[in-house]
């Protein structure tokens, strides 16, 4: 199977990149510096550069490009950074692959990134792949770049949105921001200890976009662990994985203080289940927090 992977670099990118290696796919990584071999193909998106062929000659095109929302203050700019970004990756490949055809020509899939932040805010309700989109900031950016792939969509490729929650891992993304102070003791929840998270480890989140890859399933997916967790039980659990009690409760003004706008990512209340993986007869290594947070130790 060949495999075009924008976003390779990344924690999720990086990790399905390798796990496709060792399964004996060709990969191909798309990078915006020079190429170091015929494992990575130039690309720009803010000017549309690409490799169309390349693209078409894949069995599947993974799209996992865009500015991190977490790793900055979420300004203004910045915001229109991260949009902009997801916005022209997404479209200079969904160009590629319509080529001049209207994608006739092109036999793989699309299998396009997407996040949680999609539904925003939404406290006790109950979310699956069904319900409509939030109103936040956001949710505003999610839906724009899930709209940049429409086109493909509509010329009847089969396209596959996994919409991505809070992906846990010893090195990078969220949890890793967290392990020093639950490793100490020193946390013991983020804003409202109520708010429920939609989490997923990264071994479980890259075995089940392989999972999807390899079904007949288009459309939306939820990346996300059956058993959503409040935010007091997520720090608890890693907590006493870590052999201590849980630590402080940190407001809410003082994330704000700290990171800005992004606060939406971590704050947000969101108490989804994966319906589509779940139908499919999908298996999670880590079903529950307590299983995610001594997965997460044992890797550190």
């Amino acid at each position: 199977m060949r495999v075009v992977i924008a976003g390779s670099s990344g924690l999720i990118g990086t990790a399905l990149k390798n796990d496709l290696h060792g399964g004996g796919h060709d990969v191909v990584a798309l990078v915006r510096r020079s190429p170091t071999g015929e494992h990575e193909s130039r690309w720009d998106p803010a000017t549309g550069r690409i490799d169309a062929d390349l693209v078409r000659s894949a069995d599947v095109v993974v799209n996992l490009a865009g500015a991190s929302i977490g790793d900055k203050r979420l300004t203004d700019s910045y915001a229109q950074e991260v949009r902009r970004s997801r916005v022209d990756s997404t479209r200079t490949i969904a160009r590629a692959i319509l080529g001049d055809d209207a994608g006739a020509g092109f036999r793989g899939m699309l299998l396009q990134g997407s996040a949680m932040g999609f539904f925003g805010d939404r406290g006790e309700e109950r979310l699956n792949e069904r319900s409509p989109a939030g109103h936040t900031l956001l949710s505003s950016i999610v839906l724009d770049w899930e709209a940049a792939a429409q086109p493909v969509r509509d010329a009847g490729v089969r396209v596959v949105t996994a919409r991505t929650g809070l992906v846990l891992a010893a090195h990078g993304g969220f949890a890793e921001r967290l392990l020093p102070l639950t490793s100490r003791g020193l946390l013991g929840a983020l804003g409202d200890p109520d708010t429920w998270h939609s989490w997923i480890t990264l071994e479980d989140h890259i075995r089940a976009l392989r999972f999807l890859i390899d079904s007949d399933h288009s459309g939306v997916a939820l990346c996300i662990a059956p058993h959503p967790a409040r935010d007091g039980a997520l720090m608890r659990a890693f907590s006493e994985a870590a052999g201590k009690r849980p630590g402080f409760h940190v407001p809410r003004f003082v994330l704000d203080a700290a990171i800005g706008r992004a606060v939406e990512d971590l704050l947000t209340s969101q108490h989804a289940t994966p319906g589509v993986l779940t139908r499919l007869g999908f298996t999670w290594n880590h079903p529950t927090v307590e299983d995610a947070a001594r997965w997460v130790m044992s890797r550190r």
